[in-house]
């Protein structure tokens, strides 16, 4: 079939779930540079749920007509108006691009949702939310559904936000793992993006902190680990005894400081189910008579799903994500474990044991960027020597624009204009954003020039969890830095021809390197690299379990974007506790004009890693 660029099965991928910019660097004011000429000329595809047209974050409200470029539609359906900032809109679901989940709105409005003032959850996370590039436009891209998102309609997308000339896609939407890249819909999509000079920013998943779950891993998607600002959420739990327990939500309900009886779910365990059950909360466990209009306590987060169901007031739970304040549909506050267990020992020594849930409080001393415990984590499964995640952006407790036809939580009546999310969702879009920002300083660019220059001028950064859970794995090149991303200096550069070395190199057939280019290419040794040459900003391999003693090198090529006439010193700044011997050759780089190219190779020796 001629013009379809490949056929396979069709799957279902999901979704994964304000003062970040200023965390980050990108402040509002005078003091940061802008180019608004070229930001308005920029369009951002949004692969997603759909959006919100009537946000205020995508209000065109001194915005000029779409850019000469833009060819593409608005085709929202029903009661769907787009703009002069919203100038694009396409359905593959049959509902409409109406977002009727809030994901899409919130992830649009994040990576460039106008600036908005008074923002909040109903007060919590007050001031002003926008997106990284304000001025930009968007073009909404409705694949998802509340089933998931099918291949056919992420392809179909890709497609289209192509011809549509959007110049950069933000899509927060994975498998829960890594799949091989011939049966990958974004792999596929992402390759004929970057082919047409299309920068592809994706998430990294939320299966963390388990190793190899990082969802995707192709050296043409730029992947985004998750992580905190300093602002954080908590919600305090003040004891009859007077005691104040410091937990984490997002809680709005307001119960004025009233204490109410606390009871424990393994107390009020029916006679379906024993103690221990109960007391995780599970379902159909607890006796309706004995929890009603009380504080339920669980040792798990089952008891979200059934407070209603028996008449609980409000949960307090053993947070299973401690690092991360949840909204709840009913007040609530999640302790770590040893608060939790002062917590029951309270209970149990107390013959009318109360609390109040208190509303939740903002604090702006949190050590930070910390990579989430959620997001996921490498090694990449598929292609072994490519480092992956490539960087992390804030993604925890990110208040943005929202759909009112959304639930702010599961079983949630409330509905909102404006809520705090948290996921690799969340930070995918803050990366967009950024990327769409140094494209507004150097718009002939390419996609590969652009994730360079953000990954090696990232900040360092920690990562909760031990082992490969706290290393390069979680976070890849580091932290994004916008204002640091503006000059580079030097960049490691890529195109379609290196990609498919790299893949000729990974052994794919001339058969599956069609399903992925849509090219007809035959591998040789001409077109044929190690995997761990591809000319990556990071430099990654695995290493046979059998080798005691390795030596292992790696070839790269610099692209000088800085000034001429200039030199470049290696410096190698061992990890802790690293064995490792590293050697660069040559040591020093001298570039006499701009955009000249030097080679120089990387070899890494040790025994008994």
């Amino acid at each position: 079939m001629e013009g379809v660029v490949s056929v396979f099965p069709n799957k279902m991928l999901q979704l994964q779930t304000t003062t970040s910019w200023d965390f980050m660097g990108l402040k509002q004011g005078n003091n940061i540079k802008r180019n608004p000429a070229v930001e308005s000329d920029t369009i951002i595809g949004v692969i997603d749920s759909g959006i919100t047209p009537e946000s205020l974050s995508f209000s065109d409200k001194g915005f000029g007509p779409p850019p000469k470029k833009w060819k593409g539609v608005c085709s929202g359906g029903k009661n769907f108006t787009c703009n002069n900032k919203l100038i694009g809109a396409r359905d593959y679901t049959s509902e409409g691009t109406r977002d009727t989940s809030g994901h899409g709105t919130h992830t649009a409005s994040t990576a460039a949702g106008n600036a908005v003032v008074d923002a909040s959850f109903f007060g919590i996370g007050n001031g002003t939310v926008r997106g990284g590039v304000p001025a930009s436009r968007i073009a909404a891209y409705k694949v998802c559904t509340p089933s998931g998102c099918s291949s056919e309609a992420l392809l179909s997308a890709f497609d289209d936000a192509i011809a549509d000339g959007v110049d950069l896609i933000t899509i927060s939407i994975g498998f829960t793992f890594a799949s091989i890249f011939e049966d990958d819909p974004i792999a596929i999509g992402a390759f004929h993006a970057m082919d047409k000079g299309i920068l592809t920013v994706s998430s990294a998943g939320n299966s963390g902190p388990n190793p190899t779950t990082v969802s995707h891993v192709a050296p043409w998607i730029f992947t985004v680990a998750s992580s905190t600002t300093n602002r954080g959420f908590i919600t305090k739990v003040v004891l009859g005894n007077g005691k104040t327990l410091v937990g984490r939500s997002v809680n709005a309900f307001d119960m004025k400081g009233k204490k109410y009886p606390l009871v424990y779910g393994k107390s009020a365990a029916s006679s379906a189910c024993d103690a221990k059950t109960a007391g995780l909360c599970a379902p159909a466990c607890l006796n309706k008579s004995r929890v009603k209009g009380k504080i339920l306590v669980c040792a798990g987060p089952s008891g979200f799903k059934i407070a209603k169901s028996v008449g609980a007031i409000a949960v307090i739970s053993k947070s299973t994500r401690p690092d991360v304040a949840f909204t709840h549909h009913l007040p609530a506050s999640d302790l770590q474990p040893k608060d939790f267990k002062s917590l029951v020992s309270y209970i149990e020594s107390q013959d009318s044991p109360k609390a109040a849930l208190l509303k939740t409080e903002t604090i702006f001393n949190r050590t930070s960027p910390v990579v989430a415990s959620f997001s996921s984590r490498g090694p990449n499964t598929i292609a072994v020597d490519i480092l992956k995640p490539d960087i992390t952006a804030p993604g925890v407790e990110i208040l943005a624009a929202f759909s009112p036809d959304g639930e702010p939580s599961q079983d949630d009546t409330r509905h909102v204009k404006y809520s705090v999310s948290s996921g690799t969702s969340m930070s995918c879009p803050h990366v967009a954003g950024v990327a769409a920002y140094v494209k507004t300083f150097h718009p002939k660019w390419s996609p590969s020039m652009i994730q360079s220059a953000i990954m090696t001028t990232a900040w360092t950064v920690k990562a909760n969890g031990r082992g490969i859970a706290s290393t390069e794995f979680a976070y890849g090149s580091g932290h994004v830095n916008p204002i640091a991303a503006l000059n580079p200096g030097l960049v490691y550069e890529l195109d379609k021809a290196d990609h498919i070395a790299f893949l000729c190199g990974m052994n794919y057939t001339s058969k599956t390197l069609r399903i992925i280019s849509g090219d007809t290419v035959k591998c040789s040794k001409k077109n044929k690299i190690l995997p761990r040459n591809l000319n990556y900003p990071s430099m990654s391999a695995k290493l046979s379990g059998t080798d005691s003693t390795f030596t292992v090198t790696f070839n790269r090529t610099l692209t000088n974007l800085g000034t001429p006439n200039s030199t470049y010193k290696s410096k190698v700044v061992a990890g802790h506790g690293s064995k490792l011997g590293i050697k660069v050759t040559p040591s020093v780089l001298y570039f006499k004009t701009m955009n000249e190219k030097q080679s120089f190779r990387v070899t890494v020796t040790g025994r008994d890693v």
